[in-house]
């Protein structure tokens, strides 16, 4: 719950452009998306979050037969999709307590979908490996069937200070994030541990285009989780997240070896961002 929370702090910093150029295309776009949707299909959110996004594309959507929020976060999840049913009384509003790496059952609701449209926003696939990007959207493919798509948004390539700046906040909401799953160690794992021996580390690696957040480890120290013990030296880095950048003609790729084929795709002005469509 702790971690939802700041996700949605670091969505409304200065420096992350991600969220707030996410919204402004789905503001411009969303009518032309539902189009591509086409009526009565069921949407299928991966990583609900707080559905800001998803009520821009709701509004614009001709009778979907329902909407399926997938979220690992059990408490958050269920907090928006009851707001979310409270706006739209009409929808049929599904949550499901799920990791959607993992494959999961899909629920069917009362009115037969037409489709089913996995939405995926916030570029949470950059997260991912290549290699785990595949895998995922083969569970995509396997979701959607024969007659849906995938409503997905991507984190472009470009000028790598800003990228920096992006998850090096100045009021260091990214760092409470990433020290967060130190607390949770210790209040989970029963792990001990010293939180204020480490900080937290984000860099642009270009060569592999990525962001690399890490734990930097300020002193040399043990961590004792159970039976285990973990050495770390001062300037070692425990690597906590990924967050690939990609170009359209990359994921294009990546998609086709699942089975998925862009039709289309909406950017900003600055190419910061990409939603892209495909279909199977």
């Amino acid at each position: 719950q702790k971690g939802s929370q700041l996700f949605d702090e670091i969505c409304e910093t200065a420096e992350y452009y991600v969220t707030r150029t996410e919204l402004g295309i789905m503001e411009q776009h969303a009518e032309s998306m539902a189009k591509r949707i086409g009526t009565g299909g069921m949407i299928v959110e991966f990583g609900s979050g707080s559905s800001l996004k998803t009520r821009l594309l709701l509004d614009q959507l001709e009778s979907p037969s329902a909407y399926v929020p997938v979220d690992i976060s059990g408490d958050h999840l269920h907090a928006t999709a009851n707001r979310l049913q409270e706006d739209y009384p009409t929808l049929e509003i599904l949550p499901i307590t799920a990791d959607f790496t993992q494959p999961f059952e899909t629920p069917m609701p009362l009115s037969e979908p037409e489709s089913r449209v996995v939405y995926f926003p916030g570029s949470t696939i950059g997260n991912l490996t290549p290699e785990e990007a595949t895998d995922l959207l083969n569970n995509v493919r396997q979701v959607v069937e024969e007659r849906g798509g995938l409503l997905i948004g991507i984190d472009l390539q470009k000028d790598h200070q800003v990228l920096h700046d992006a998850y090096n906040d100045a009021d260091g909401v990214t760092r409470n994030f990433t020290l967060n799953l130190l607390h949770r160690m210790q209040r989970e794992l029963g792990a001990c541990l010293n939180p204020e021996g480490f900080e937290h580390h984000a860099i642009y690696n270009p060569e592999l285009g990525r962001i690399e957040i890490g734990l930097l480890s300020l002193v040399d120290q043990v961590i004792v989780v159970g039976r285990r013990r973990f050495g770390l030296s001062r300037g070692e880095l425990i690597r906590t997240e990924y967050s690939y950048k990609y170009t359209i003609a990359d994921f294009r790729q990546l998609a086709m070896k699942s089975g998925l084929y862009l039709r289309k795709y909406w950017t900003d002005e600055n190419e910061y961002f990409a939603v892209l469509y495909l279909t199977v």
